[in-house]
């Protein structure tokens, strides 16, 4: 039995990535995939050149229609997917030479569902590599004390699943447009077998002018990602809410200790 894989694109007016990150998707040579591109209307000559690529190549399927945002972009491209494999690819970020099947390959092991995340390589306005995120330590737990850089996956174009896992968690939250990525994470590790492979898949750029630069620009993501962690704590149980207050206080008594001790050096 062949398994599928769908790959996501929702756009509105990317006219500057569109080409390459349709080609980005060809050139990783998986014999088993669908590229789904979900246009919103782009007026910037987006549609002329996914209409043309479409035209060349059968394993695109594409719609251009007004929509609600990029939840809603992202939920229409789930529910056309024909692939039993997931994955997200914005416009502007692009896959690993490899990644496609080398994932494809790795889940086709897993129980479904499965949430498979690899590495992602973040790029900062200049083109120079910022960081690599590695999330080895993701986990209900870590992501429910804040530890992020440990346990959260920063982009979609490093981590795959089974479509699956939606008739458990439901869609994307469609009047969601900022924190949609954040509330899948916390709903997966939860629904879904986790597995992390230290191989890099990803590559993220967090450009000047993306609303996730410009979010965070007006300071309204940390704020909000704090609030949804808030959110799914409430939802713990009385004695994980408990283990998870202890350790967070443990960790700032730490914190005061070593700075302390660094005072004491320092004198």
């Amino acid at each position: 039995m062949i398994t599928i894989m769908s790959i996501i694109t929702p756009v509105y007016n990317g006219i500057r990535y569109i080409e390459s990150c349709i080609m980005n998707v060809i050139e990783q040579a998986c014999r088993d995939v669908e590229h789904i591109i979900v246009d919103g209307g782009s007026t910037d000559g987006t549609v002329e050149i996914i209409k043309g690529f479409a035209e060349r190549y059968g394993h695109i399927r594409w719609v251009s229609e007004k929509d609600k945002g990029q939840s809603d972009a992202m939920n229409k491209g789930v529910q056309t997917a024909v692939g039993d494999i997931l994955g997200f690819l914005n416009v502007d970020d692009y896959y690993e030479p490899g990644a496609l099947n080398e994932a494809l390959d790795l889940i086709k092991g897993l129980p479904e569902p499965s949430l498979l995340v690899g590495n992602c390589n973040v790029w900062d306005n200049d083109g120079k590599l910022w960081f690599a995120s590695r999330p080895a330590k993701i986990g209900l737990k870590k992501l429910l004390l804040g530890k992020y850089m440990e346990a959260f996956p920063m982009n979609p174009s490093a981590y795959f699943y089974h479509k699956s896992l939606h008739d458990r968690i439901g869609l994307y939250k469609s009047d969601e447009h900022f924190g949609m990525d954040v509330h899948f994470i916390f709903q997966a590790v939860q629904a879904a077998k986790v597995t992390y492979v230290d191989k890099t898949w990803g590559n993220y750029r967090y450009l000047e002018g993306t609303k996730t630069y410009e979010d965070d620009k007006s300071n309204g993501n940390g704020p909000r990602v704090k609030q949804i962690t808030k959110y799914y704590r409430k939802q713990q149980p009385p004695h994980c809410r408990i283990y998870l207050a202890i350790v967070e206080k443990w960790g700032k008594i730490m914190n005061l200790a070593d700075n302390a001790l660094s005072d004491l050096r320092n004198r």
